[in-house]
């Protein structure tokens, strides 16, 4: 017996018990019988046939690591076990059995059921705020899987991706009904074909022609009035310079004449391949009195071939800027434009007809008889920065204004004339 005081021995792990053997169910049985080795008590090995066993899984086992720690309160009180292969020694009556003693009654005795974790409260899903501009592509709450569409398989008719209304079935086209669309076709085209040939017939289709205008028109000189050619009084509306208003009065109108001796030769000249079938003149005055002008048109005998020649030429040759092819004047007696002379002419313009066979003309001066050393055509006269003295009178306007109002009146009563033939 050591003369030391006995120590207690540092608390360690207890060992683990031995593990209880598995228990096995028997299966159903396989193709070939297993050959097992038993060995009995007294060493003897025999072999016997056993069938295939399948273990059953045991319980987890709980690390006497993570005990209890009622568990380690109480062994902490327990009195230190029995040495590794030393007899049990004896406890007193009411003190808890060793760890060895409780594995050997009970072989579960070492096992815990794990802890119970009480579930967490249900939390709504945090809520993601998305940058401005993005889009959200977050599906809402409840909504379910997104659709892919998936092409059809070969072989399998395609399902259509949405509900549509039944559709009315179409009656077949009745063949009557091509028949009477037939019959309407032919009936339109037989009414317009007799209307041509009504009109034919009649002569309207030769009014069409632009020879038999120009007959027509040709006339007019002595089949219209005098105040149908030249009206009394001219409204120039807009017509004057900056696009002030104008207001033109009729002083005289001259008696018919050719045209030799009352235009210029080189004028006649340049009309000498139209030819010329009658000249009608007229004066106006302007509300203030201070300017004349002299209107006049000229009928031609051509056709509209020539005329449109006639037209072209004073167009490339630029015949109506010419100051030796002003047109003459006409003045009148015991008025404004007594004194209105060839050398009183300060502006003037040329207008050749091409739908009719006429030549407008007019030219514009100083009523207090003044003389104008250099003559301007109309279209230069009405520039804004012209400074010649038919540029600042207004002179180019007053020719310019005058003439497009006779020539308008003209093709007025030239049209009405065409569409009645005589």
């Amino acid at each position: 017996m050591s003369t030391e005081a006995r120590r207690a021995p540092f608390p360690s792990f207890p060992p683990r018990p031995a593990e209880p053997p598995p228990r096995t169910v028997a299966e159903p049985p396989a193709d070939a019988a297993d050959t097992t080795a038993v060995t009995g008590a007294a060493g003897e090995s025999s072999v016997e046939t056993t069938t295939r066993l399948r273990p059953i899984v045991e319980p987890p086992r709980l690390d006497p690591r993570t005990e209890d720690p009622a568990t380690d309160k109480s062994r902490a009180d327990e009195a230190p076990d029995d040495e590794p292969g030393q007899p049990p020694t004896a406890r007193p009556p009411g003190e808890p059995p060793t760890r060895e003693a409780r594995s050997a009654a009970d072989p579960t005795a070492g096992y815990l059921a794990p802890p119970r974790i009480p579930p967490r409260p249900a939390t709504p899903p945090p809520t993601r705020r998305r940058p401005v501009g993005a889009v959200d592509l977050t599906p809402r709450p409840g909504a379910g899987p997104p659709t892919v569409y998936a092409p059809p398989r070969p072989g399998f008719p395609e399902t259509p991706s949405e509900t549509t209304t039944r559709l009315r079935p179409v009656a077949a086209r009745h063949p009557g009904r091509a028949a009477a669309v037939a019959a309407c076709v032919v009936l339109g085209l037989g009414l317009i074909g007799g209307a041509v040939a009504g009109s034919v017939l009649s002569g309207e289709a030769g009014a069409a022609d632009p020879r038999a205008g120009f007959a027509t028109e040709r006339g007019l000189w002595h089949s219209l009035p005098v105040d149908t050619l030249f009206p009394r009084t001219l409204q120039g509306t807009g017509a004057g310079p900056g696009g002030a208003d104008r207001t033109w009065t009729r002083l005289g109108v001259a008696p018919d004449s050719t045209c030799r001796g009352k235009l210029d030769p080189l004028l006649l000249k340049a009309l000498e391949p139209v030819g010329c079938v009658r000249l009608l003149r007229a004066t106006y005055t302007d509300a203030t009195s201070s300017n004349v002008t002299t209107v006049g048109m000229v009928f031609t005998e051509a056709d509209p071939a020539a005329m449109t020649a006639l037209h072209a030429r004073f167009t490339t040759e630029k015949l109506g800027e010419r100051t030796d092819l002003l047109p003459g004047t006409y003045p009148v007696k015991s008025t404004v434009a007594a004194g209105f002379g060839n050398q009183q002419r300060a502006s003037w313009t040329i207008s050749v007809l091409t739908d009719a066979p006429v030549v407008v003309y007019a030219v514009s001066g100083f009523a207090d008889g003044r003389k104008v050393t250099e003559p301007q055509p109309a279209a230069q006269a009405m520039q804004p920065s012209g400074t010649t003295a038919a540029a600042q009178a207004g002179l180019g306007h007053e020719a310019k204004g005058i003439e497009e109002r006779v020539e308008r009146a003209l093709r007025k009563n030239a049209a009405t004339a065409t569409e009645q033939p005589g």
